[in-house]
């Protein structure tokens, strides 16, 4: 057994335990007379072979190298109130002695709260040193996390530093942290990240400590790491239902949404996640998105990792060893393949994923990683390669293989895209905004010219492309990796009818409007996002609806031509400010909000005595509708143009 040193023994019964379980060769030291005559009182017949002295821990009696482990339980944090001189003299007179009393490959292993400025002074010291220094989270017990009275929000942390041999000219330097019992210890790279790391506990365990007294604090989110890596690998949202009725079985439950749709309004917006939890039924819902990048075995290998973690969000008053609930879609994780990922100049790290949807159906989503919860474009596979992963996916499951590996889906290239079908709602709706062209119903037999502004995967300019054979299309997109995408991956390509040119939108129609021959389209659309994440609208980028500009988009339009826009701002100041400018460029202006996202699609033309009713509209978007749906079409029988301006709203 080794020889242990407790400083600043105290009365603490913590020598007495480790007595009791075969830890007898103890010494333990006091600066208080009294204490150490009150200890060795209580311990003299039963635990004879343990001893109690007094003894400044500054200016320890004991020779060089005479113990194997120095145990502080507290003391550190007793003495090292401030960051005084004084103070600091004194605890570099404690560490040192620790250090001179410790054998090489000794421990000294002390139980602290971590505050900032002790865990910088010990950690600092230690490594100077050249001893490793590993940082332990003390786990608290399930009764604890149970208990029915407020938790001490502070958690508890365990310094342990290992002595080395000390070697000349040698920088190296050890830090790691173990921040659950039993869990693999992480290599930090500097004393630096160990202090953020341990921080990052605190403020978690506070988080939890918050909801355990009280619901309703408002959005919480947080992300739950790889323990090996560091990168996350869930992140959780933490959602209130305070009107539900309580009962013994209602007060808390996860819910594992399923890969690739965690960017569905649902599971990805705050009030959709209300909506979840208020109609299923709980006090407390947890969500957790699955983060691509990570393996996931199954549903129960998912809960049994998260079991534990999640009891601490656990709110107050839960019946004790009450099962809670693991709840999903169909109880799957779902599927995601990443297909392909990159990096572009212009738009940073970006991936191709094919996930399952609702139905079944293989959907193909471009995604910046910047804003990974946003589709930047989507399209639906063939069913045909749908149904081969699906079978092959059910074959590869009685081979106890993860559901998310690679194999699942196969490279499919760009021709195994539906182009027949649109998945982004806006999408729909600009198309339907060709309903306010003149005479919609000979559409398909007039020639179009339009100009597309933002091409992403492709999948608006080829919609048009393939459902108006008169039409010519001029596609702008400033990134030239996105055209490598869209064409790669999303079956878009060009043709005598599709021209895409790699500019910046705002200086190819400025261009244009400079022209003396000026090109006129019947149609502009933009659809273009801002790579500002800081301003209040994300889409278009601010200088598209400059008043100066907007004069040169009118100035390329056809007199009876109509201007589609995209907008995404949630700064309502600035999106009145957006309304007002273009109303004062085109003078009649719809709006259709899209349910259940922040796009509304702008509809603007130049002459206001053209406005129609909805009924009118409505009608209008039938008749185009009824010619697109001729046999030999492709028309996608789910998508109803009518629908999508029953909302619209003129400014």
């Amino acid at each position: 057994m080794p020889q242990v040193l407790v400083v600043g023994c105290g009365n603490s019964e913590l020598s007495e335990q480790l007595y009791d379980v075969g830890y007898q060769d103890i010494v333990n030291i006091d600066i208080s007379e009294v204490v150490i005559k009150q200890m060795k009182e209580r311990n003299a017949s039963r635990r004879p072979r343990m001893s109690f002295l007094k003894m400044d821990m500054t200016q320890m009696e004991f020779p060089d190298a005479s113990f194997q482990v120095v145990l502080d339980k507290g003391t550190l944090d007793a003495v090292l109130t401030d960051e005084e001189e004084k103070t600091l003299q004194q605890v570099d007179r404690m560490l040192a002695e620790v250090g001179r009393v410790l054998q090489v490959g000794g421990r000294y292993l002390c139980i602290s709260l971590a505050q900032a400025h002790v865990l910088k002074k010990a950690v600092g010291h230690f490594s100077r040193e050249g001893w490793m220094v590993r940082v332990h989270q003390v786990a608290s017990s399930q009764d604890q996390l149970l208990e029915a009275e407020p938790r001490f929000s502070l958690p508890v942390f365990a310094f342990i530093m290992t002595k080395f041999r000390p070697v000349t000219g040698s920088a190296l330097q050890i830090f790691e942290l173990c921040a659950q019992e039993q869990g693999k210890p992480v290599r930090l790279e500097s004393a630096e990240r160990l202090a953020e790391a341990v921080r990052e506990r605190q403020q978690y365990a506070w988080l939890c400590s918050q909801l355990y007294r009280k619901a309703g604090l408002g959005s919480v989110s947080l992300d739950l790491c790889n323990g090996d890596t560091g990168e996350p690998r869930y992140t959780l949202h933490v959602v209130d239902s305070p009107t539900v009725k309580p009962s013994r079985d209602n007060h808390f439950a996860i819910f594992i949404i399923p890969q690739g749709r965690e960017t569905e309004w649902l599971f990805g917006m705050e009030e959709g996640r209300k909506q979840l939890a208020a109609s299923a039924g709980f006090r407390r819902l947890i969500t957790v998105a699955l983060h691509r990048g990570q393996q996931y075995e199954g549903m129960d290998s998912i809960q049994a990792e998260l079991s534990a973690r999640v009891m601490e969000l656990a709110p107050a008053g839960m019946p004790a060893q009450l099962q809670v609930p693991f709840l999903s879609v169909g109880g799957d994780i779902g599927v995601r393949i990443v297909q392909h990922q990159d990096c572009s100049p212009l738009s940073g790290d970006y991936v191709i994923e094919d996930v399952q949807g609702d139905d079944k159906r293989y959907f193909r989503r471009l995604i910046f990683l910047s804003n990974r919860n946003v589709v930047q474009s989507e399209a639906r596979l063939l069913q045909d390669v749908s149904h081969r992963a699906q079978k092959k996916r059910k074959k590869d499951r009685k081979k106890h293989r993860p559901a998310d590996t690679p194999e699942d889906l196969p490279a499919a290239p760009g021709q195994s895209i539906d182009k027949s079908y649109l998945c982004c709602e806006h999408h729909k709706a600009m198309i339907a905004g060709l309903a306010l062209l003149k005479n919609p119903e000979r559409l398909l037999e007039t020639p179009l010219a339009l100009l597309v502004v933002g091409l992403g995967g492709g999948s608006l300019p080829l919609f048009i492309h393939d459902h108006f054979p008169k039409s010519c299309i001029h596609a702008v997109e400033i990134d030239p990796s996105m055209l490598e995408v869209a064409t790669q991956w999303f079956g878009f390509s060009q043709s005598d009818r599709m021209k895409v040119h790699i500019a910046d939108g705002l200086d190819f129609i400025t261009r244009l409007a400079e022209e003396e021959a000026r090109p006129h389209y019947d149609v502009i659309m933009f659809d273009v996002d801002s790579k500002d994440p800081t301003l209040g609208m994300s889409c278009p980028p601010p200088a598209f609806v400059a008043q100066l500009f907007l004069q040169k988009v009118k100035s390329i339009l056809t007199s009876e031509g109509v201007f589609i826009l995209n907008l995404v701002c949630r700064d309502l100041g600035l999106k009145d400010s957006v309304l007002a400018g273009l109303k004062a460029v085109f003078p009649l202006l719809y709006v259709r909000r899209i349910e259940g996202e922040v796009n509304e699609i702008l509809f603007c033309q130049l002459h206001s005595e053209s406005k129609l009713a909805t009924p009118e509209l409505l009608e209008m978007a039938r008749a185009l509708e009824q010619t697109l749906r001729k046999p030999g079409k492709g028309w996608d029988d789910t998508y109803v143009l009518s629908d999508m301006l029953n909302t619209v709203k003129i400014v």
